[in-house]
Order: C-alpha cells, then structure tokens, then sequence
C-alpha cells in the first residue's frame, strides 16, 4: 500500500507531499523511515532494497548477502517544503559515515550507508553535501555516492515496524512491534553513536 500511495502522489505532484524522492541507505531502514517520518515536508517513507543485482530480493537474502542490495528507504518529500539538499544534510547526521562495514550493530554489506543519485545535477548536490559535511566533521566520510538502480519494496511486516501493533517475539517475550523497535534502537547504540560522531548537529537524538 505504502509503494502504491506513493507512486500516486509522484505521479499526482502538487496534490500531496510527494513531489519528490530521496534515497538513501543508513543501516536499519525502520530506523531511517522512523527519523524521517517526522521532518516537515517528508511523506510516508519506504522500506526497500536497491543497489544490488537481484530482483525482487527477500530480506533473508539480502541481509545473508551476496545480492549486492542495501537496506535502503525511499523519503518522498515536498521541494517547497523541504529541500533535496536539507534531506541529504540530515541523513549524513544521522548515522555513523565513519564506517565502512556497516552501522552500528548491524554489521555486513547489505547494512552500509549510501546516497542514491539519478542524474548529474543530483550527483553535484550530493558531492556538495559530503564535502561541507566531511569539512564540518574533520574526518573522512566513507558513504558513497552510487547511480541509482531499481528499488524493491521490502515485505509488508517492515513498513512502519517502528510504530506497528502486532505482537512480535523478541529474546524479552512477546511484545508490540513499537516496543520491539525502541528495545532493538537502544540495544543497538544507534543513539549513542550518532551522538558521539556528531555531537549537536545530529538532528534526530538530541
């Protein structure tokens, strides 16, 4: 339902929010699409995989690797709200873009961070972002810049597990999915680290 809305509202425009899409890749994608669903501007956020060879890739065989895919998240947004530019500024404050292998306790190709990009003029602005951002930080920032591929919707139990109802078994019994995802966050020291690497200027933990 959540891909369907919004290919309507890109293909709508002017009748919604989405007039736009940025895609990124940032570690666990219920974690991007909970930050992301309450910036102003940003309508429902879509959790995916992209970037790898295999189409229409489960999530046991991406997070196993071998398909070349990223946990990602599609962000549609409104340009007169909120610009690519702002959109790509927060997302590199808000994960680790000191690491290579991974983000945070996720750990393996299909958890790397990435800014997708689908034409030149995106490919400057996303330069643009990493250099003000590597200058600002001090240290090298090691997400890439990749062409953009097709995006596959990730099943349905994904999307919106970040404030989800259903109840869920997890190593602290059985719980609501919400409940899940704030013990899974925590535990995973998403929080901490951003903080750590970012200080104030993470826009979304502090």
């Amino acid at each position: 339902m959540k891909q369907l809305v919004l290919a309507l509202a890109l293909i709508w425009g002017g009748a919604a929010q989405a007039q736009d899409v940025l895609t990124v890749a940032g570690g666990c994608f219920w974690c991007v699409e909970a930050d992301f669903e309450t910036v102003p501007g940003v309508g429902d956020v879509v959790s995916g995989y992209t970037g790898g060879t295999v189409a229409n890739p489960t999530y046991k065989q991406v997070t196993r690797g071998g398909t070349g895919h990223y946990e990602a998240v599609q962000i549609p947004f409104d340009p007169t709200v909120i610009s690519r530019e702002k959109l790509m500024q927060m997302f590199l404050r808000s994960i680790d873009v000191t690491d290579a292998g991974g983000q945070f306790c996720d750990r393996g190709d299909s958890y790397r961070s990435a800014i997708f990009v689908s034409d030149p003029a995106q490919q400057a602005l996303a330069a643009k972002v990493v250099a003000e951002a590597e200058a600002e930080l001090g240290y090298k920032i090691v997400t890439p810049i990749l062409p953009a591929t097709p995006f596959y919707l990730a099943e349905g139990y994904h999307q919106n597990y970040y404030k989800g109802a259903d109840i869920v078994m997890t190593r602290f019994g059985p719980i609501a999915q919400s409940k899940a995802y704030k013990n899974y966050r925590n535990a995973c020291g998403r929080d901490t680290q951003v903080r750590r690497v970012w200080g104030k200027s993470a826009p979304f933990v502090n």
